[in-house]
C-alpha cells in the first residue's frame, strides 16, 4: 500500500473497530504490502487492511470455515461480526492478535511440518467448491467458486514477465528464462498426475505464528488447489522430512516453480515488497543454480 494512503487505511481499521466498542488508543502498523496489518491497543485487535481491489471475501469464508475443522490458523475476532467491513474506501477485517513466543526462523521442524498436515486433513475436509450460504446476519458473501488452481498463479506469474509493460526492468535473458521455467515445471508438476486438494498457497515461515497455542498460520488470501508438495515447497527444507509421504522429485520441482513465481512478482512494475528488487536478484542467481542442478541430476530432473 503506498505511504499516502496509510494513515485513511489506519483510520478505517481503528474506526471498524469502535463499531464494536473495542477501543484502540494506539495503532502500529506491522506490516505493509498489498494491505496494511495493523496492531490495534488495548483492544487486542489485528486489523488488515486493504485496497477494495483486494476485497478478501473468500479468505474470511476459507478462515470461517476452517475454525470448525480444529485447524492451527489464527481467527477472526470473536468480538466482531466475521465479515468484511468496507469503510472509506477500504476492505477492513478484524482478527486475534497473537503475541508470538519466537520468531519465524525458529519454527522447530517437527512442528511445522505437524501444523501444515493438520491444515491440510482441514482443507480436505471443506469443500469450497460446494455452494454455501450463511446466516443474514452475519454478512458473509456466498461462496460459490473453487478455489483458484496453482497453475492459475503461474499464468498471472506470465502476464508479468511476458508484458514489457508490466515489467520494463526486466531483462530480455532472464524474462526468456522465467518463462520458460513457469511453463516448463508447471507441465512437470501436472505430468508427474499427482494427488491434489485445497491449499494455504504460500504457508512460508513468515507465515506461521508461533504462539502460546501453539503454531497458527495466517494470511490465507493464497489459497489454491494444487499438491500438498506445492504447499510444502514454501517451507525450509529440513521441515519435509518430518511431513508424511512427501515425494522428494514432485517436491523439488515445486520448489523451482515457488522460487520462479516469486522472483517474477518482483519485477512487476507495482510490487510494493520493500527492497523486493534486490531480493529478485538474489533469488534469480538461486533459480538458475537450481535449474543446473535439476538439468544435471539422473534423469534430468523427470
Amino acid at each position: 500500500m503506498k505511504d499516502t494512503e496509510i494513515p485513511r487505511a489506519v483510520a478505517a481499521a481503528v474506526d471498524t473497530a469502535a463499531e464494536y466498542g473495542l477501543g484502540a488508543d494506539d495503532a502500529a502498523v506491522l506490516h505493509n504490502s498489498n494491505r496494511i496489518a495493523v496492531r490495534l491497543r488495548p483492544c487486542g485487535i489485528l486489523a488488515r487492511v486493504a485496497p477494495l481491489a483486494h476485497r478478501p471475501d473468500f479468505e474470511v469464508e476459507l478462515v470461517r470455515r476452517l475454525a470448525g475443522t480444529g485447524s492451527p490458523v489464527a481467527g477472526l475476532d470473536p468480538r466482531a461480526e466475521p465479515r468484511v467491513h468496507l469503510r472509506d474506501g477500504f476492505a477492513v477485517t478484524l482478527w486475534t492478535y497473537y503475541e508470538p513466543t519466537a520468531a519465524p526462523e525458529d519454527h522447530p521442524p517437527a512442528a511445522y511440518a505437524d501444523a501444515l498436515a493438520r491444515l491440510h486433513a482441514g482443507l480436505r475436509r471443506i469443500n469450497l467448491a460446494a455452494p454455501h450460504s450463511t446466516a443474514p446476519h452475519t454478512g458473509l458473501r456466498r461462496v460459490d467458486h473453487a478455489a483458484p488452481h496453482f497453475t492459475d498463479r503461474v499464468a498471472d506469474a506470465l502476464r508479468v514477465v511476458e508484458d514489457l509493460a508490466v515489467s520494463p526492468d526486466l531483462g530480455a535473458a532472464e524474462r526468456a528464462l522465467l518463462t520458460d521455467t513457469l511453463h516448463g515445471i508447471s507441465r512437470a508438476i501436472l505430468d508427474r498426475g499427482p494427488r491434489q486438494q485445497l491449499l494455504h498457497g504460500e504457508p512460508h515461515p513468515g507465515n506461521l505464528l508461533a504462539t502460546a497455542d501453539g503454531p497458527l498460520f495466517i494470511d490465507l488470501e493464497t489459497a489454491c488447489r494444487g499438491p500438498v508438495e506445492f504447499d510444502l515447497a514454501h517451507a525450509p527444507e529440513d521441515v519435509a522430512a518430518h511431513y508424511p509421504d512427501a515425494d522428494p522429485g514432485l517436491l523439488a520441482d515445486c520448489r523451482i516453480l515457488s522460487l520462479a513465481l516469486a522472483v517474477s512478482w518482483r519485477w512487476d512494475r507495482d510490487d510494493q515488497l520493500p527492497d523486493g528488487r534486490r531480493r529478485g536478484r538474489e533469488w534469480l542467481a538461486q533459480l538458475r543454480a537450481d535449474l543446473d542442478r535439476r538439468e544435471h541430476a539422473p534423469g534430468g530432473g523427470h
